[in-house]
């Protein structure tokens, strides 16, 4: 509007005319037009404000790392199990009594460095494997089968129960590491091993999977657990029956998320603010509650981690953050595109196709659920119309190949939150 009116200006011939008019725009309207820009601008601010996705401090990162190389002085990465930083040790005695009552023992876990459907084929084949236990006294052959490991499945299911508890909506962790974890099941040894003897190594001999066998890794994640106490004296709620137990997170740092990890009855709600914890019990002494944080992560050349940082984070843009924002969903293709091309890893799978088959078999599909651990207590799941996802991988990186099962599983994954009517499945193109 400025360049328009010193135009006009500019084009007038009668500099007397000119300078009046000049004087009178730059004492009234021009400022009048400053004022409408500036209003305008913090309209948009304002718009764009309360469309800003919140949800992005209660992102997960996930990594690995071998035992070795693990640092606890990380910036933002954890361990998922706390023992798993710690050298394992094999306790013969009860490797003996187990054996000995004819029962199996579970030894340790392994990484299998491999794609996921060749895991799954390794473990319904119910192979065993030779190996060698090595003690101070002697060397004695063994057998021994692989297991799926559960461990750090559960504790994504754990997570999930912690958002309901807290009010959170659930989003689908991208964690491709957990699902390839195995465990080593001791099912006999030859020989006589003495009660005094000490175990110095296992090793078992994974014959064509041997290539793919890691041992010693320690899957991160970027959850830290605190211990936090009211401040002051619990406050009673407007309904004279509940309490309030305020926890300040200035000192802790206001860019994280936080969950309030209990299963405690008495919480009705928790409420946040962006310097505080509210909770909201039936309880009137304060108390220490075990507090879920996780950390924003920071840019910082002093910690790397041996593995490639994966997360559930989504693109931060106006589109997006609107959407997420809306509870009703938008049941088209296109809404399918925008939520996959919102994550980053659909830099490198690509979605090439969507089509809707009828209930069948799940021939070519490469993907598995992860979030088995939702329940839908509406809809069964056999019988279900298809909703099948044909992507592409060409831009996936040599060294992330093995994973890519994983990564179009968790996309389909969330795909299938928004659409339980039907059974989502992932094929390659």
């Amino acid at each position: 509007m400025k360049e328009f009116i010193m135009d006009r200006l500019a084009k007038m011939e009668d500099l007397q005319q000119r300078s009046v008019l000049r004087n009178l725009m730059s004492g009234i309207f021009l400022n009048l037009v400053e004022h409408q820009e500036e209003m305008n601008r913090r309209l948009e601010r304002r718009v764009f404000d309360e469309v800003t996705d919140h949800g992005e401090k209660h992102d997960l990162f996930v990594s690995m790392c071998r035992r070795e190389d693990w640092d606890p002085l990380h910036d933002y990465l954890f361990p998922m199990l706390p023992e798993d930083t710690q050298p394992r040790r094999i306790d013969l005695k009860e490797v003996i009594a187990g054996l000995r009552e004819g029962g199996e023992v579970t030894i340790s876990p392994l990484y299998l460095e491999c794609g996921y459907s060749l895991i799954r084929r390794l473990l319904l084949s119910g192979r065993t494997f030779g190996g060698m236990l090595r003690t101070d006294k002697g060397l004695y052959p063994v057998r021994a089968k692989l297991e799926r490991n559960m461990a750090y499945i559960q504790e994504i299911e754990k997570l999930y129960h912690i958002f309901l508890r807290n009010g959170l909506p659930w989003k689908t962790v991208n964690h491709p590491y957990a699902y390839k974890f195995v465990n080593v099941v001791l099912i006999g040894v030859d020989g006589s091993m003495g009660p005094d003897e000490e175990v110095l190594e296992l090793t078992v001999h994974l014959e064509e999977y041997e290539a793919y066998k890691r041992a010693d890794l320690v899957p991160l994640w970027n959850i830290q657990r605190l211990e936090m106490n009211t401040v002051g004296f619990p406050m009673p709620a407007g309904d004279h029956i509940h309490f309030e137990h305020v926890l300040p997170l200035n000192k802790s740092g206001l860019q994280h998320g936080y969950l309030v990890d209990t299963d405690d009855p008495s919480i009705r709600y928790i409420k946040r603010s962006p310097g505080e914890l509210t909770i909201v019990s039936s309880h009137e002494n304060s108390n220490a509650w075990q507090i879920l944080k996780l950390v924003e992560p920071v840019q910082s050349g002093m910690s790397k981690q041996s593995y490639p940082l994966m997360s559930n984070r989504q693109r931060s843009d106006f589109i997006g953050n609107f959407g997420r924002r809306q509870a009703q969903i938008v049941r088209s293709k296109g809404e399918i595109t925008r939520l996959i091309h919102s994550y980053d890893i659909s830099d490198w799978l690509e979605l090439e196709k969507i089509a809707i088959l009828p209930p069948g078999d799940d021939e070519g599909v490469v993907t598995y659920e992860l979030n088995r651990f939702i329940s839908d207590e509406v809809r069964v799941d056999n019988g279900k119309w298809r909703m099948r996802l044909t992507f592409g991988k060409q831009k996936l990186a040599r060294e992330l190949q093995y994973l890519a099962e994983d990564l179009v599983s968790f996309l389909v994954s969330e795909v299938q939150l928004l659409f339980p009517e039907y059974r989502c499945e992932g094929e390659w193109a």
